[in-house]
């Protein structure tokens, strides 16, 4: 069970460092608007913006590769990150889109509760 709890806690880091791909470098190139439905011209006045968002997705997945690396000393730095990512996709569920709650928060409460019942 702690296997597949890591699995999932690597896919949520993954998905992190995704999403930090796809707001610091992809916001104002075709895919990126596309994936966020964004105006040329929203994207490019609100470019700084998705940099600095996408950096924190970068700091969820480092926290949470650092907790993997550490193994089981790490739990607690797992559980944290783990929380941030819920707390964030209920935010971004509550503020922009509730697609933000199925693909960020329900894969970061599914790892959460795996790994919190592997231990």
């Amino acid at each position: 069970m702690n296997t597949v709890a890591n699995l999932l806690i690597a896919l949520v880091a993954l998905l992190h460092v995704y999403f930090l791909i796809l707001e610091m470098f992809l916001w104002d190139k075709p895919f990126g608007m596309k994936t966020f439905r964004l105006t040329p011209e929203f994207a490019a006045a609100s470019k700084a913006l998705a940099a600095n968002q996408g950096l924190y997705n970068g700091f969820l997945a480092a926290g949470l590769a650092w907790g993997l690396c550490m193994g089981a000393p790490g739990f607690s730095i797992k559980v944290f990150f783990l929380a941030c990512v819920i707390v964030a996709g209920i935010f971004g569920a509550l503020t922009v889109s509730r697609k933000i709650l199925y693909i960020q928060a329900v894969p970061a409460v599914v790892a959460l509760a795996l790994l919190v019942i592997s231990r």
